[in-house]
């Protein structure tokens, strides 16, 4: 047996006593792998519908093969520039509003705990996460729609009230961000919630003694202990940059074609690309598109604050 061999045999060996000594964890985990496997990794095999021209009845390896030609559709179209920038521009604003609403909610959240006030207005801030964008779509026609809210407040207030929001192109940037806010806010903040609670309690005591105000302790202890878990989540969220929020973009906006050129974003331009040419090979190229766009950026930002500061990289 060659020393190469023996190194092999004591690696499978050293792994099958792991496994007999964690099997309990293995078990547990097996179902995670398995949904892993099943709708994550298996469909992978898809990729290759994005250089082909698919036909249900030709299959994957019958299907005329069409090379890089799909990705045209994209790079061609003279909206190219317009879903392009609506999608990086809005996923900017998302990130950076989210992001720091969320510290400054989780900040509020952490006060409101060490006080032992009621867990109700947690609650009502959490809620709207689960809340489908179906149903927030309903809720922004109730507000804004031609006898919402809005108008009727109008027509109280002696203005004409029967302006129709939805063909009101300067609104819906800003709307399209606070209901982003409006609904992931309060559920991100958990996380930095769970990371202010595992600071200990010695340097909020000693700056204390030390005469500092709440913001003090924020800026200088809180602020400074959030900075790894809060470029990890920066980094992540890079993964999506050229990925747009269907439901916010689609169902919210109801469609409507005076919005295109505020709220159109890649997914939404691709999704009615397909209901009219029902273009598979189209559709499967724009999502390779942007799932390697979004893994290079991980990459590279995940490269740039590695380099920065190595303690704060996601590896």
């Amino acid at each position: 047996m060659t020393a190469r061999e023996g190194q092999i045999g004591k690696t499978r060996t050293g792994i099958l006593t792991a496994f007999k000594k964690h099997w309990q964890l293995h078990v547990l985990a097996l179902p995670v792998l398995l949904y892993l496997l099943i709708f994550s990794y298996a469909p992978m095999f898809g990729v290759v519908l994005a250089f082909e021209r698919y036909s249900v009845a030709k299959g994957f390896f019958g299907s005329p093969w069409l090379g890089l030609k799909n990705f045209e559709f994209m790079f061609k179209t003279q909206d190219a520039w317009r879903i392009t920038r609506n999608t990086v521009l809005y996923n900017i604003a998302f990130i950076t509003v989210n992001t720091s609403l969320s510290v400054l909610l989780a900040l509020i959240l952490d006060e409101m705990y060490i006080k032992r006030l009621s867990k109700t207005i947690q609650t009502m801030l959490i809620m709207p996460y689960f809340l489908s964008m179906s149903v927030v779509a309903i809720v922004v026609y109730a507000f804004i729609g031609p006898k919402g809210v809005v108008n009727t407040m109008l027509k109280a207030l002696g203005e004409p009230g029967n302006t129709f929001w939805y063909t009101y192109r300067p609104l819906w940037p800003f709307l399209l961000v606070f209901i982003s806010a409006w609904k992931g806010v309060g559920y991100t903040a958990i996380v930095y919630v769970a990371s202010i609670s595992g600071i200990s309690s010695e340097f909020y005591e000693a700056a204390v003694l030390d005469g500092a105000s709440k913001l003090q302790q924020a800026r200088y202890i809180t602020l400074p202990h959030l900075r790894h878990i809060i470029v990890i989540m920066l980094i992540l969220n890079m993964g999506s940059m050229f990925r747009g929020d269907m439901g916010l973009s689609y169902n919210v906006t109801q469609n409507t074609g005076e919005l295109y050129e505020v709220v159109d974003v890649i997914d939404t331009f691709v999704y009615r690309a397909l209901k009219d040419l029902n273009d598979t090979g189209m559709a499967a190229a724009a999502g390779l598109y942007q799932s390697v766009v979004g893994f290079v950026l991980i990459i590279v930002s995940n490269a740039i604050v590695r380099r920065v500061d190595e303690e704060s990289a996601l590896y």
